[in-house]
């Protein structure tokens, strides 16, 4: 039977801020189904809560799954609609834009916005019939890019604008819809993040590496240092359930310090003094 707090489906639940929000939703009394797309990630989050948590295999790009998600929550769901859609998955591309590949923005832009849109359309339905919620989980970069993360920030800046105009059609059917921003996460991204960047520094022509190399070099840099001050993934599951339990909730949440000061400096600073302090930062960073 489904629990009195109602039920939820969060994507991208195989690990990192997807698991631990299934986790501590869990914990907290909602059912949650949670999209994997292994079968791997499938058993570990069943042995994790087992007989609670139910695991659906989803992958947000591909419409059959989606469909079958579709039908095999709605069987759980046993005619009730959902609390809350939890929109978590996502792929960072590190690179610069002049050399970015086509093929892997169209990838980046598919899994990080139009793989969120997909599953939003797919289960609204069954929000409205719970008169329930969506969050959708972008990034600090969503508000504020550094060099080489043009097709991540990018990404992030169209979920901040579909998530606006879907709270905002949403808003007279009385569901509510919010972003959540954090900043530096600690999770396995991290070790994506060093392995893509490798990748990309390998791929680099000769013409690339000297225009963008020393840059390249900073940033690395720079994301060390915010691994290092990273937050955990349980900060980012608590504002989930604040906004859950929420009577009216806001609009966006960016979560951890680094996030706080990133949302001020992109809404109020003027562009050429971000552009300067940009310029400085990478350039003090390299070496580093």
């Amino acid at each position: 039977m489904t629990p009195d707090k109602g039920s939820i489906l969060i994507t991208g639940a195989s690990s990192g801020i997807g698991r631990t929000c299934a986790l501590m939703l869990d914990r907290a009394g909602y059912q949650v189904f949670a999209g994997v797309r292994t079968l791997q990630a499938l058993e570990e989050l069943s042995s994790l809560a087992p007989g609670r948590i139910r695991p659906v295999m989803l992958d947000i790009t591909d419409a059959i799954l989606i469909r079958s998600a579709c039908q095999t929550i709605d069987l759980r769901l046993e005619g009730k609609g959902l609390t809350a859609l939890i929109n978590n998955a996502g792929i960072t591309l590190p690179g610069s834009v002049e050399f970015l590949s086509l093929e892997g923005f169209r990838r980046e832009l598919e899994v990080n916005v139009i793989g969120h849109l997909a599953v939003t359309q797919a289960f609204l339905p069954w929000i409205r019939k719970g008169k329930g919620r969506i969050i959708n989980v972008g990034s600090a970069l969503g508000k504020f890019v550094m060099p080489l993360t043009g097709a991540y920030a990018a990404s992030k800046f169209a979920l901040e604008a579909l998530t606006d105009s879907l709270r905002r059609e949403l808003l007279p059917s009385g569901i509510y819809v919010s972003l959540v921003a954090p900043g530096s996460v600690e999770s396995a991204i991290w070790d994506k993040i060093d392995a893509e960047v490798a990748q990309m520094e390998a791929g680099l022509t000769e013409e690339a590496n000297a225009r963008y190399g020393r840059t390249g070099e900073s940033i690395s840099n720079l994301w060390k240092k915010a691994h290092r001050r990273a937050i955990p993934p349980e900060a980012v599951a608590e504002v989930v359930l604040k906004i859950l339990e929420s009577s009216r909730p806001e609009s966006r949440y960016p979560v951890g310090p680094d996030a706080h000061f990133l949302s001020i400096v992109g809404r109020f600073a003027p562009d050429s003094l971000v552009d300067w302090v940009v310029d400085k930062i990478v350039t003090l960073s390299r070496g580093r």
